[in-house]
């Protein structure tokens, strides 16, 4: 059965999507089948994973209006894991499943079918608290929360726990932050020391001890359709993927009782 893994935050432009794509790359290479579901209508994570959302045949969209199986809808993508894949289409979801009945559990019965084909399925969310979004949290085992160490990014933290904290308790009880990933990190900015200073007494064990560094190559993978692992394996931003990936595989060991 797969580990079902949110990549969330509610404050855009912290690294999630890059995040959700090369988690999945990573896990990926260390030989575990994965599957990526973007949850975001931006298509972003499907883009990065060098799938145009423009000429998809069936995305997430059609998946959540029931329109067909899940199988149907899930493309092979050319960098070695599958990728339930989204475009502009997802941004009119909410409003058709608004008064469905279960509508917050779409998204976990369509896994429910497929679940067992994966080691990880990794869950790339809108940065806002919307239906679709609700849809995901619900689907999940665990939230991965990537941010970025600045001032604001503390507050759009409170909010984002508070609202875990809400779905825990309304309709995922199993629900957990399984940890916290500082990204676009420079050592060198006093504010990011400071701010990774109180992660660090805020998450403890929680907090991976992987940190994404400010990369020139990672931030022009997504134009070439492909992760920073098939666009420039020796950098900085491919080696710190692959540890995460290495971090993440180590916890779901301890989780499960295996000793890693």
């Amino acid at each position: 059965m797969a580990q079902i893994i949110a990549i969330a935050n509610q404050k855009g432009g912290v690294g999630k999507t890059t995040t959700a794509v090369n988690l999945a790359a990573s896990l990926a290479v260390l030989k575990k089948r994965v599957l990526l579901v973007d949850m975001d209508s931006q298509g972003n994570a499907t883009m990065g994973s060098g799938i145009q959302k423009n000429d998809l045949l069936y995305s997430v969209t059609d998946v959540l209006l029931g329109e067909v199986p899940i199988e149907t809808a899930i493309s092979k993508a050319e960098v070695g894991y599958k990728v339930l894949g989204a475009n502009r289409d997802l941004a009119g979801v909410e409003l058709a499943i608004a008064e469905q009945d279960g509508r917050e559990f779409i998204l976990r019965e369509a896994l429910k079918e497929i679940e067992d084909s994966f080691d990880y399925i990794i869950v790339d969310c809108a940065p806002s608290l919307s239906l679709i979004t609700v849809n995901a949290l619900a689907a999940v085992d665990s939230v991965l929360i990537p941010m970025q160490c600045e001032y604001y990014a503390l507050e759009g933290l409170a909010d984002l726990t508070q609202t875990i904290d809400r779905i825990q308790q309304a309709l995922n009880p199993d629900l957990q932050i399984v940890g916290v990933l500082r990204t676009m990190y420079d050592a060198r900015n006093a504010l990011t020391r400071d701010v990774s200073e109180e992660l660090e007494q805020y998450f403890g064990k929680k907090l991976y001890d992987t940190v994404i560094p400010r990369n020139v190559r990672l931030a022009e993978a997504p134009a070439h359709g492909l992760p920073i692992i098939y666009f420039e394996k020796n950098s900085k931003g491919a080696v710190a993927y692959l540890n995460l990936a290495a971090e993440v595989l180590k916890k779901s060991k301890v989780k499960k009782g295996i000793k890693a």
